[in-house]
């Protein structure tokens, strides 16, 4: 469920296809995304799923399964 809600926020993000978000997805790298791209995904996912991603987390994460990780580990 974290995958599919997050792929949502990935793909309105980057208007790309769903397809083209996987796990293993390196979100800098295969979307073309800069830093602005990330501190926009960690707020929509702030207020998607009441997790709070502080900036020196956000730069540890470079797959979409890092931060489903980060999202599983620390959701209330």
């Amino acid at each position: 469920m974290t995958f599919e809600k997050l792929r949502g926020i990935i793909c309105a993000q980057f208007e790309i296809d769903e397809d083209a978000v996987l796990l293993t997805s390196n979100i800098l790298e295969d979307f073309d995304g800069d830093s602005l791209d990330l501190v926009d995904i960690a707020m929509s996912i702030e207020d998607e799923f009441g997790v709070e991603i502080p900036d020196d987390a956000l730069e540890t994460m470079t797959t979409v399964g890092d931060v489903v990780s980060y999202i599983d580990a620390h959701l209330e």
